[in-house]
This record gives structure tokens, C-alpha cells and sequence, in this order.
């Protein structure tokens, strides 16, 4: 970056060939970049699960709910633990607010047999007042009384069990930033569950900024097994998979 007489930063000025040479540079790495993505989705389609045995129960629109029916019927569920403390009475999270709002059409998650819902810790009526208050549509479900955010690592607690986020303790976190670190309240995740008949499975869980970029329903399915489920994808033997781009008749 330059500055000119105006102290305003800009990029090089360079002429058109010149940004062509580093142009195509740029767009050697990009390609890079998107065949290691796709490396890392592959592994990540190879990950174990882990059966989930406790019951949790969630306040919903209708009434209490199991983590097996947050399915709604489909094969995978993704959880967005969105930051809710229930004593926050007037703060909102900025970031999940955020993070929401730029959410683009998820219709389909369904068709690949995958539901989208949001969890927090706060009592349903907050949560139903504040989506009222932002117009959202998505389906949000309340965890207040359950061991599920504690579980999951979006609540941090030491007096109910040790801090760990990201899959750092507390030493772990405060060598990786440099400074102390509180570890304590509300943090915000995502998590993918799958189920086999009246079994449910723990499959992943990301946290901090690896969320940014999953807005989009492609990115939420790379991070489920059975991903994008189309066939440049290189998954296991059996995984539903349809052609990547579908022939179209001719008119």
C-alpha cells in the first residue's frame, strides 16, 4: 500500500500488464487455497462420531423439545450456539446479530436432508423478543436449565466445570494470545449432529472465527458428513452424492 500527496492508502498504480503478472500470482494461490479447502472438507467427511447419551430439553414454540426432534425428521442437524446470557437484559451480542443477519437463503440445507437451528442459553421470551425484533425467521430454541451449552463449550463455567474453548483449557488459551484470559460467560459456536433411527451423534464443532465465513448453505454443509453431497467431492463409499452440475434439456 502507497499513500499519495492526499494521505489517502490506495494499492500500487502499476499498468494493465504489470497487474496481469500479478494478477495470475494471485490466482496460482487461490487455486491452492481452494484445492487445500477441499482437502480439509474431505477429512473432515472422515471424522468419527461420538453418540450423545444425555437427554438434553429445549424450550421451543411448541413446547419442550429433544435434541432428536430439533431434527425435525432430516438426517443432519446444525446448531448455531448463538451468545445469550439469561441475565442480559438489555445487551445483544453483536457479533451473533451479526452473524444472523447475513445469513443467506438456507432452503437448501433441507433438500440435502439437513436442518439449521439456533441454540442459546436464555429463556425462550427473551429470545422470541429479540427475534421478533430483528425479523428473523429461523428456527431458535432455548437451552436455559440444560447441560448443553456447557457441554458444547458455549458457556464457560470453571464452578461447574474446568474452561475449555476451542479446544484450549485456560493455560492453553493464555499461551496461545499472550496475556490472561478471563474464560468465563458466554461464547458462540457451531455444532453438527447426525442421526442414525433414534440415535444422535455428535460429528463436529467449530468455534471463534472459523464461523465467518459459514453463512451460506454450501459452507454450513461442508462442515456436516455427508457435505455438499455432489460428486467432485472426495467422500467415503456410500455417501449420497448427486452430479455437481446437472445436464439441463437443450430447448
Amino acid at each position: 500500500m502507497t499513500k499519495t500527496d492526499s494521505e489517502i492508502a490506495h494499492p500500487a498504480i502499476v499498468s494493465q500488464d504489470e497487474w496481469l503478472v500479478e494478477r495470475k500470482k494471485l490466482l496460482d494461490h487461490e487455486k491452492e487455497q481452494l484445492k487445500h479447502y477441499d482437502r480439509v472438507n474431505a477429512e473432515r467427511r472422515r471424522l468419527p462420531m461420538v453418540k450423545i447419551e444425555k437427554d438434553y430439553v429445549f424450550d421451543g414454540p411448541n413446547g419442550k423439545r429433544s435434541l432428536k426432534s430439533l431434527f425435525d425428521g432430516r438426517r443432519q442437524l446444525i446448531v448455531y450456539h448463538f451468545m445469550f446470557d439469561p441475565t442480559w437484559e438489555t445487551h445483544r451480542c453483536p457479533g451473533c446479530t451479526g452473524w444472523v443477519d447475513a445469513l443467506g437463503d438456507l432452503s437448501l440445507l433441507e433438500k440435502r436432508d439437513t436442518t439449521f437451528v439456533m441454540v442459546s442459553r436464555a429463556p425462550l421470551a427473551m429470545l422470541d423478543a429479540y427475534k421478533a425484533e430483528r425479523g428473523w425467521s429461523v428456527a431458535w430454541f432455548s437451552s436455559f436449565g440444560s447441560d448443553f451449552n456447557y457441554d458444547f463449550h458455549v458457556t464457560l463455567d470453571p464452578k461447574i466445570a474446568p474452561a475449555e474453548y476451542n479446544y484450549r483449557n485456560k493455560a492453553e488459551m493464555e499461551a496461545a494470545m499472550g496475556h490472561p484470559v478471563k474464560m468465563e460467560g458466554e461464547e458462540h459456536g457451531l455444532s453438527v449432529f447426525f442421526r442414525l433411527d433414534d440415535d444422535v451423534f455428535h460429528t463436529y464443532s467449530t468455534y471463534a472465527r472459523a464461523l465467518e465465513s459459514l453463512k451460506d448453505a454450501y459452507h454450513l454443509l461442508d462442515t456436516t458428513p455427508y457435505g455438499r453431497q455432489q460428486d467432485f467431492e472426495d467422500s467415503p463409499s456410500g455417501w449420497p452424492q448427486k452430479p455437481t452440475y446437472p445436464s439441463r434439456p437443450i430447448s
